[in-house]
C-alpha cells in the first residue's frame, strides 16, 4: 500500500500562490493516475486536476482550476505538485492527494475512481 503525504497548505490573502506536495511512501507514483482532490465544508468532494504520471504526463483540470493551477511530477522524488496561482476564497477547502485508479473509472475527475487518499492539507484564502 503506497502511503500519500500531502504538505503545502496555508492560509493565504486573495490573488496570492500556494504549492501543494504529494510524497509517495514509495515508487508507487509511477502506476497510473495521480490527482488532487478538495473538499469544502458541508460541499461534496470535487476534483481539481489529475495527471497521468504513467502514461506521458497528460493533465486534466476542472474548469476552476484551468488557467490558475497547474499540476507537475518530479519523478525522481516521487512527488507530484499543485501548484496554485491567483487563489479564490471559494478555494477554501481541504486538498487530498489521490491515487490508485480503479478499472471502471469513467472520468478521472470522479471522486470514486481512486482507492488512495491521503490526509489532506488545509488550504485557506481569506
Amino acid at each position: 500500500h503506497v502511503q500519500l503525504v500531502e504538505s503545502g497548505g496555508g492560509s493565504v490573502q486573495p490573488g496570492g500562490s500556494l504549492r501543494l506536495s504529494c510524497e509517495a511512501s514509495k515508487s508507487g507514483l509511477r502506476w497510473g493516475w495521480v490527482g488532487w482532490f478538495r473538499q469544502a465544508p458541508g460541499k461534496e468532494r470535487e476534483g481539481v486536476a489529475t495527471i497521468d504520471v504513467l502514461g506521458g504526463g497528460g493533465m486534466i483540470y476542472s474548469d476552476s482550476a484551468r488557467g490558475r493551477f497547474t499540476i507537475f511530477q518530479d519523478a525522481a522524488k516521487n512527488t507530484v505538485y499543485l501548484q496554485m496561482t491567483s487563489l479564490r476564497p471559494q478555494d477554501t477547502a481541504m486538498y487530498y492527494c489521490v491515487s490508485d485508479l480503479t478499472d471502471e473509472c469513467r472520468h478521472v475527475l470522479n471522486p470514486s475512481c481512486y482507492r488512495n487518499w491521503g490526509q489532506g492539507t488545509q488550504v485557506t484564502v481569506s
